[in-house]
């Protein structure tokens, strides 16, 4: 069974894709498209986009974070992009291109001409607006509505971000309405997600809602009815209470077969190591982070301990022998990241819905005791990465900025916790370019360190710069930008 998941995932992509990633349809009257059933297409589509989110946008989320360090004893580090911020056009394209080239699977689902399939055309319309709200909060405005035309339209228009935004809400909504239509067909094993159990679409659907309307609460644009409105109508709904997992079956049978991170780490033989296993280190300010104040039990799941403490190394620092102070020895990425080529990739995780519940609720946008929620957070958290608590919780909330229940804390310092408590949380669901977006819709990302020496910009980037594929392919409709623009001007929500 796990093999033909493979090979009807392998037989999709090829009938899907093309050279263009906006032009990934083939001709409507080719007889091979419409066999493609949306059953049959369903484990590509979801599979397909999360290896960039589980891949790329994890490593920059995680640079950009001051999370990872880099490996400055073993390799020749100068000034890497992701520490000087000199981008460009290229750095990290390969974001915007692929997610563009996956999400059309997505698309070709929900406009498949077949009837009966309503539950399968619910889930792609939530994973494409799960992944099209990335594209928002990474870019900006971005061809929406004219996306995935292929030959029909090869030059789509930019729409404007928040507009793109409220249509997904409603993508949401639609997608919830349509789910166990009368006579629908039932999805089961192609959903590599939830395996066709659609009451966890509809709450995975409901976090996802949350979430996109959390965003837009920081745009400074007149939304107070609209947002109201939003608030209430998930009053009394379930949200997402476990791990939103994905697996088609990830073994060590071959390159193709690996959970896509884990490849990323190491060859099929599970030994031999790739070259970001070898690069890759802990930086000094997450490992201090997690070393004290109080001490994190998730220390020694989410990097390898030394000396029983993390070891991180100063984003810009040199080894001793090139006259900066690295430790000898670097605490390399820990077991609960890299497990085995059969490993779970994670969607999203259930620590992040109880951080969002408990935003909501700490704005109060919510019902619900944001206390509880955070603390059902850190639980989470802890469980997904295979930490066990102790006294950490009651520990951590004596402490303003990490714990929501220190003694006068501030409302300002009680949001700081949760997106504290979310960056550790997200680190270990891959998705540590969420923790960037959170950080930076809420001001915090300038109390994340620059690297010591060599950034060329006083700040964090606010947003990344349109690839060379539409300055090349899209040119009339791409905006215009300068490199400055990207340090200073970002999504609606900025």
């Amino acid at each position: 069974m796990k093999k033909l998941k493979y090979f009807l995932p392998a037989i999709a992509m090829m009938l899907f894709s093309c050279d263009d990633y906006l032009d990934v349809n083939t001709s409507p009257n080719d007889p091979q498209l419409s066999q493609i059933t949306p059953d049959l297409a369903l484990a590509n589509a979801q599979t397909g986009p999360y290896r960039t989110m589980a891949r790329r946008m994890n490593r920059l989320g995680n640079f950009f974070m001051n999370n990872w360090g880099m490996n400055v004893n073993s390799f020749a580090v100068t000034a890497p992009p992701e520490y000087s911020l000199a981008i460009d056009n290229n750095f990290y394209s390969d974001i915007w291109d692929n997610i563009y080239l996956n999400t059309a699977n997505l698309t070709n689902i929900i406009n498949h001409k077949a009837v009966g399939y309503d539950n399968h055309k619910a889930i792609a319309k939530i994973m494409k607006a799960f992944y099209f709200q990335y594209l928002v909060d990474i870019y900006g405005d971005i061809p929406y509505s004219e996306a995935h035309l292929g030959s029909e339209n090869t030059s789509p228009k930019y729409d404007d971000d928040l507009a793109i935004y409220r249509d997904l809400v409603n993508q949401v909504d639609q997608a919830i309405a349509m789910m166990n239509t009368p006579g629908a067909i039932a999805v089961g094993s192609e959903d590599v997600i939830f395996k066709g159990d659609m009451s966890r679409w509809e709450e995975f659907g409901n976090t996802l809602k949350l979430r996109l309307l959390l965003r837009q609460t920081d745009s400074g644009v007149a939304l107070s009815t609209y947002l109201s409105d939003g608030f209430a109508s998930l009053a009394g709904k379930s949200f997402l209470n476990a791990d939103a997992k994905i697996n088609p079956g990830y073994s060590k049978a071959g390159i193709a077969q690996q959970n896509p991170f884990y490849a990323l780490l190491y060859q099929v033989d599970e030994t031999t190591e790739n070259q970001e296993m070898r690069f890759v280190r802990a930086s000094k300010y997450m490992g201090d982070k997690l070393n004290s104040g109080p001490t994190d039990p998730r220390r020694g799941r989410l990097f390898s301990l030394i000396g029983g403490t993390v070891q991180g190394v100063i984003q810009g620092d040199l080894a001793v022998v090139n006259g900066g102070t690295a430790p000898a020895s670097i605490s390399t990425l820990g077991p609960a990241l890299v497990k085995n080529s059969a490993q779970d990739g994670f969607v999203m995780t259930l620590a992040e819905s109880k951080f969002l519940q408990a935003e909501a609720a700490h704005e109060g946008y919510l019902a619900g005791d944001a206390q509880t929620l955070f603390n059902e957070g850190i639980t989470a958290s802890m469980a997904q990465l295979g930490a066990t608590p102790g006294t950490y919780v009651v520990d951590v909330n004596l402490v303003a900025g990490k714990g929501y229940g220190a003694i006068g804390a501030t409302a300002a310092q009680q949001l700081e916790a949760i997106m504290y408590q979310k960056n550790i949380a997200l680190q270990g669901g891959l998705n540590a370019l969420e923790s960037f977006i959170e950080y930076t819709r809420t001001g915090l990302i300038d109390t994340i360190p620059l690297t010591i020496v060599g950034a060329t910009q006083p700040n964090k980037p606010r947003r990344l710069l349109y690839p060379n594929s539409e300055l090349v392919g899209n040119t009339a409709n791409v905006p215009a930008q300068s490199v400055n623009s990207a340090f200073s001007t970002g999504p609606f929500w900025y």
